[in-house]
């Protein structure tokens, strides 16, 4: 799948995610776009709301936050109000994050900010774990017929079935799955990242971790299971606080995590059975047949003066049942490399 100029078959994608750590300030969130590239990250992601475009401004209790989060006794709409990115800002870091090089996108929370991304002409759409269930923004986010990101972290296998459903029904197939658990942070015990190679063998579709653990870990693993698509939040320093820093990696931390990824892309490298110049060169240190002490011809092939031992430039050892026995055709010094040459054949040998 090709997201921008970037192409997730060849290169895991790795997005880095600014969510609420610019903490009101511009400037934070460009310094931070800075320290995304440096950090090796492919891609910026925002998210697009406001507080009344994602919830309302209500005194109910239902709308007050009381789940043994890190937001507990927080209203949902001051939450919202304090982590929202300015919509007016989106342009100005997106076009900041495209002139070094990085892609950039957002998660749109309803109709209008998909609308206003789309103006933006953003490469892809990233539907947030706790929008899955809502069916009419995925069909009109995927009708946009850009790339389109799913996260999993509240997701029912039902639930994820529709939200495929959604996005086939408007012509869109090019869809990533990304595996995500819903805690801020996550513990490792409740990742199950072998739902990962699961999500791509029953939908048939790119897959990837959405990662809230502080683990460096996790993505390895996940690269490991097949995910082409990492997202982690950043920020420029956790002690700058803010709702999301908790859980959010710094700078160096992020860039451990991209080198880390990398490497494991260049372990997994491909299925083969071929044998790089380097182990072929390795294969000298293998055992084979050798002349273990000083014959004469005639004299009979036993296991005594000839043995299996390293390096490998003799007769393989299997073929040492069928040259017992057999004799020599001339005198040989010990450490001879055997070969067929110097046996009296009694019968033609097997190759």
């Amino acid at each position: 799948m090709k997201i921008g100029h970037h192409n997730t078959d060849e290169k895991v994608f790795i997005i880095a995610e600014l969510s609420a750590n610019h903490n009101g300030s511009l400037d934070t969130a460009l310094r931070t776009i800075d320290a995304m590239k440096a950090s090796g990250a492919d891609a910026i992601k925002l998210q697009t709301y406001t507080p009344d475009t994602i919830t309302l401004n209500c005194d109910s209790e239902m709308f007050t936050i009381s789940q043994g989060t890190l937001w507990d006794k927080r209203k949902f709409h001051d939450l919202y109000a304090e982590a929202m990115t300015p919509w007016e800002w989106h342009s100005i870091l997106f076009d900041h994050a495209k002139s070094l090089g990085m892609e950039a996108f957002s998660s749109p929370f309803d109709n209008s900010a998909v609308d206003f991304l789309s103006e933006l002409d953003v490469p892809a759409y990233k539907i947030a774990s706790f929008e899955i269930t809502d069916i009419p923004l995925i069909e009109y986010t995927a009708a946009k017929g850009k790339p389109i990101i799913i996260s999993t972290g509240i997701a029912t296998l039902s639930d994820i079935e529709e939200a495929m459903s959604a996005c086939r029904r408007v012509g869109n197939d090019q869809i990533t799955l990304l595996k995500c658990t819903s805690a801020y942070p996550a513990a490792l015990e409740e990742m199950n990242l072998l739902t990962i190679s699961d999500l791509k063998t029953r939908f048939g579709v790119n897959v990837g971790l959405s990662d809230h653990t502080m683990s460096l870990a996790a993505p390895v693993a996940a690269v490991a299971l097949g995910a082409r698509m990492i997202e982690k939040h950043f920020i420029l320093d956790r002690g700058m606080g803010g709702a999301d820093s908790a859980f959010s990696l710094e700078p160096q931390e992020f860039k451990m995590m991209v080198d880390a990824v990398r490497d494991c892309e260049k372990l997994l490298g491909k299925v083969t059975y071929e044998l790089s110049p380097k182990s072929l060169k390795s294969r000298e240190f293998s055992r084979s047949l050798f002349i273990s002490e000083d014959v004469k011809a005639g004299e009979i092939v036993t296991e005594r003066n000839v043995r299996s031992v390293r390096p490998g430039f003799g007769l393989a050892p299997k073929y040492l049942p069928k040259i017992l026995g057999k004799k020599f055709t001339s005198n040989y010094p010990k450490g001879t490399p055997l070969s067929y040459d110097q046996i009296i054949p009694t019968e033609p040998p097997c190759e």
